[in-house]
């Protein structure tokens, strides 16, 4: 019999929320009072913007924004990081900004990560993404801070750096960028459409006409979908769309790299914004006893793992953080991604 532990704290219970279009209630009607003050000032501020009021800072170097209008796991990291190693394979000098969430580092100072060649930080100081876009990518340096100018212009300066990636910054716009590519999932779309908190979107949709390229990410084996999804956004939002096709490649052991066969018993165990696709990729292939889902970016505890007997299945994500303890059952899901990065590059 399959179980089911969910370990949630109240911000996960109302992205749940976000994404269930036949939600009602008082709950739902108090948040929607909340969101009118929350689209005010989000209107009020990108006006201030778009109307030079409030400037944008440009750095020397080509700066990529991978972002999203909505909260939760979309799938921006393997973007980012598919984007870090092209430029890397065409020898340029990259570095990958991100805010650093879930670590322990204070994100109001820079924090070099990695500097491409040598890794400065573990998964719990540095946070779960940035560290592990450090651990997977060479000759790409990794920093974490909340000002993204700040960050940039160290990047430059200490570095070399002539290309930069933002990551989780299409609302930050204190910096200027010269490419916005803003990623949506194929099946989430835009949750119950809704702004914060009654909904997952960031902003309004006059924050459409900020995007550049558009990334539908398909993490399911229906790509007719996600492909009709790219042509109808491209024609909504008059920018050209591209699929991130993701699907899972092998299964395989933290410590010893040993693949995990097919038909195994497993516990599917995750971190992440939309678990319930994790565990889909995972179905197919193994036995799952037990699912056992944690808040994004959760740190994890001794104790969380202390009642779990057999192999344990994670996300890479989330493995980068359960390397440090002493077990050899901790296996993490290899996923594949395909995406025409030449052609979301080309302006």
């Amino acid at each position: 019999m399959e179980l089911g532990h969910t370990i949630l704290n109240l911000k996960s219970r109302i992205t749940e929320l976000h994404y269930n279009k036949n939600a009602e209630g008082f709950w739902l009607d108090l948040l929607e009072f909340f969101s009118l003050f929350y689209g005010l000032v989000t209107k009020v501020r990108n006006k201030m913007y778009d109307k030079g009021i409030l400037k944008e800072i440009k750095v020397d170097a080509d700066v990529i924004s991978v972002g999203n209008l909505t909260t939760g796991g979309v799938g921006k990291t393997p973007v980012v990081q598919a984007l870090a190693q092209y430029f890397v394979d065409h020898n340029e000098k990259v570095a990958v900004i991100s805010r650093g969430y879930g670590g322990k580092l204070s994100n109001k100072k820079v924090n070099l990560i990695s500097d491409g060649v040598n890794l400065f930080y573990n998964a719990d100081m540095a946070g779960d993404e940035a560290y592990m876009l450090a651990v997977n990518l060479n000759m790409c340096a990794v920093l974490t801070c909340k000002d993204r100018v700040k960050a940039a212009k160290y990047a430059i300066e200490k570095l070399g750096v002539k290309k930069i990636i933002l990551d989780d910054a299409f609302q930050y716009r204190r910096i200027h960028r010269d490419l916005n590519i803003v990623l949506m999932d194929s099946e989430m779309g835009f949750g119950n459409e809704k702004l914060l908190p009654a909904g997952p979107l960031r902003e309004d949709t006059d924050a459409f006409k900020r995007i550049d390229k558009l990334v539908v990410v398909n993490k399911s084996k229906d790509n007719a979908r996600a492909e009709k999804v790219a042509k109808i956004m491209s024609k909504k939002l008059k920018c050209e769309s591209f699929v991130c096709y993701t699907f899972p490649d092998y299964v395989y052991n933290i410590k010893n790299g040993d693949n995990l066969v097919a038909g195994e018993a497993v516990t599917a165990l995750c971190a992440i914004g939309q678990p319930s696709q994790f565990y889909r990729f995972l179905e197919s292939d193994y036995e799952i006893l037990d699912r056992i889902t944690f808040d994004d970016h959760h740190r994890y505890t001794k104790s969380d793992l202390a009642n779990i007997r057999g192999n344990i299945i994670t996300t890479e994500k989330d493995a980068v953080k359960l390397a440090k303890f002493d077990r050899d059952n901790i296996f993490a899901l290899k996923l594949k991604n395909i995406i025409d990065i030449e052609g979301l590059l080309k302006r």
